[in-house]
């Protein structure tokens, strides 16, 4: 597999042609998603980052230009797109006060804390006249993709049962926001957003959820295990996540009147961006491959079926691609908006202890 080695003496020249992208935060998100993909787009120039951690920043981005605060950031006239990878809790009030020195905005998963919060984002960026996005990322895995395709095509029939798991083994909870008990922080406003977000791209919205969420870790402070189902009709959308499973479930099994599909193993982007490899031929490539039984006569047929390549640096090519030529976001803050209140209606659900109904 190819991979090329991202090129951390890149410069971003004071007249560079594109646009110039600021970055709020330097954290897990900025240092291992954002930073690397906007560098490796063409048209796309990292010129400034605010973050409490300089060294850091320096370190990874010697191009860009430090600022203390946001703010401070967000007065600068040559910004042109700000990227918000910050805590959870923090999301929207930075990405508002962005939207009001009138710069373009992506904003790291989940959008925000809540359905009118996102409401009110989406409001003003159409009052303004600019582009939001959140930044779902894995609408571009290769395993989703290679569901989505198999699922567009008919091959499995009319589906019946799908299942998604994001399974980690992370016993040891650590000091950080994403496992505080601050608001947003545990599982279900980690990773819920990514697989109720594909949920939403395959079957659109639920006519219910349900949600049980737990904290099975010694000391844990928020959730770190998750169990949603998504009603559709006579079809169940199941998405599970744990911290605590040595032993992974298949990323994603799927049955319909046809046949069915398992796929085992995480997407392998992630893993690439965090050994330093962006962009090039073959580095989104997942050479681990599904089994796909179908029904042939009165029988089964089984097969291996490869895995789509992961596509993550079409993101910020969209993005760009919007500001630039006037085309869709990648990742519309109305899509963001429905992502959100499944999030809310699920909260509801674990909180009282039912079925949230979403649609008669």
């Amino acid at each position: 597999m190819a991979v090329v080695q991202m090129d951390s003496s890149k410069e971003c020249p004071e007249r560079a042609p594109g646009l110039k992208v600021g970055v709020v935060g330097f954290g897990y998100a900025s240092a291992t998603f954002h930073a690397p993909l906007i560098r490796a787009t063409p048209g796309l120039c990292l010129a400034a980052v605010a973050s409490s951690a300089p060294d850091r920043v320096r370190q990874a981005v010697p191009e860009a230009e430090i600022h203390a605060t946001p703010t401070a950031m967000y007065e600068r006239p040559d910004i042109d797109l700000v990227v918000i990878a910050t805590p959870n809790d923090t999301h929207f009030p930075l990405a508002r006060e962005a939207l009001e020195a009138g710069k373009h905005v992506v904003v790291d998963k989940p959008f925000v804390l809540d359905a009118a919060q996102a409401r009110e984002l989406t409001a003003l960026a159409e009052r303004k006249s600019l582009r939001l996005s959140v930044f779902h990322n894995r609408r571009w895995d290769g395993d989703f993709l290679t569901v989505r395709d198999l699922i567009a095509e008919g091959r499995l029939g009319r589906v019946v049962h799908f299942e998604s798991h994001f399974d980690r083994y992370r016993p040891v909870v650590r000091t950080r926001w994403r496992e505080s008990a601050a608001a947003g922080a545990g599982l279900w406003y980690d990773l819920g957003p990514h697989l109720l977000d594909q949920a939403l791209q395959l079957f659109g919205k639920p006519d219910a959820i349900w949600l049980d969420v737990a904290q099975q870790r010694d000391a844990a402070l928020a959730d770190d295990w998750f169990h949603a189902v998504l009603k559709y009709g006579g079809m169940r959308a199941i998405l599970h996540a744990s911290a605590l499973t040595a032993q992974a479930a298949p990323r994603f099994t799927i049955h319909g009147t046809e046949g069915s599909y398992v796929k085992h193993g995480l997407d392998l982007q992630e893993a690439a961006l965090l050994a330093g490899t962006v962009q090039g031929e073959g580095w989104a490539d997942d050479p681990s491959e599904g089994l796909l039984t179908l029904r042939a006569g009165q029988g089964l047929i089984e097969a291996r079926h490869p895995t789509c390549s992961g596509a993550y640096g079409r993101y910020y090519a969209e993005m760009r691609d919007a500001i630039l030529l006037s085309r869709p976001v990648p990742v519309s803050a109305a899509s963001a908006c429905e992502v959100m209140d499944l999030i809310e209606a699920g909260t509801d659900s674990a909180r009282c202890g039912k079925q949230i109904v979403l649609r008669g």
